[in-house]
């Protein structure tokens, strides 16, 4: 009965669901039709939540319609709405209507980072003082191994990802939306500092460099894997975040 239940609620073509009865003795099957139609508001709802730009790139109706569908075959599987929606982009790639707008589905990727950011563990950055001693020793660099924050993301596209969800914070959305190069490739660091989560652009070979320290890779493994970048910016903007919450020296031979 469950499982039919459930299954009735997403299909608007399913028949009410045998055995269901009202107070009033009345046909059940309005009542049903309009609780089924609240599950889907709903979820619609949460996924207009975590995906703003998306749904401001292709208009309201557009989106209502498009999330309508992939709530139909998606139910949620937690009871916290917050994490509803980790398919929404996959389904946007594999979306009919929207293969007009190839970069949709990288801007919802990266608005779902930002979710998974915001609801990461906690994790105090590596003290000063200790990443001055760490650094300090010049020898022993190409062998630090860093550990990055929980909620520390990376999103490379070949579409310009971060100047979309940038134009759309802008005060002139569309403004800035005139600006946005849409043959540029572009890579993304979300990092959350306290209560913010923010979105910032990175070089490619940054970009590889910070997916090689995700990786294990030693520090300069990592740089040396990577293409033309900016080490010591890269650095630096991975301490100014709070993103490093480790530094581990190698062990040295006796």
């Amino acid at each position: 009965m469950s499982a039919a239940f459930a299954d009735a609620l997403l299909r608007p073509d399913a028949p009410c669901p045998a055995g269901l009865k009202t107070w009033n003795g009345s046909d059940p099957a309005q009542r049903f039709a309009v609780y089924r139609n609240n599950v889907i508001v709903s979820l619609v709802d949460a996924l207009a939540d975590s995906y703003p730009v998306v749904q401001a790139l292709v208009g309201e109706d557009f989106f209502r319609a498009m999330a309508a569908e992939f709530a139909r075959g998606n139910p949620p599987r937690s009871p916290v709405l917050a994490w509803y929606g980790a398919g929404f982009a996959d389904f946007v790639a594999d979306f009919p209507p929207a293969a007009g707008l190839p970069y949709l589905a990288d801007v919802a990727r990266l608005e779902w980072l930002r979710v998974e950011a915001w609801h990461a563990a906690d994790a105090d950055p590596v003290p000063l003082a200790e990443v001055g001693a760490c650094l300090a020793d010049e020898a022993a660099l190409p062998a630090l191994r860093l550990t990055l924050h929980p909620a520390l993301r990376l999103l490379r596209s070949a579409h310009p990802v971060v100047s979309l969800w940038a134009a759309h914070q802008a005060e002139d959305v569309s403004a800035a939306l005139g600006a946005v190069d849409f043959a540029d490739a572009e890579a993304a660091l979300v990092v959350r500092e306290g209560l913010d989560v923010a979105i910032l652009h990175i070089e490619a070979g940054a970009a590889e460099f910070v997916d090689k320290l995700l990786r294990g890779a030693a520090l300069g493994e990592a740089a040396q894997a990577s293409g033309p970048f900016d080490l010591p910016a890269a650095l630096g903007l991975l301490l100014r975040s709070g993103a490093v919450v480790a530094m581990t020296p190698s062990r040295r031979a006796p």
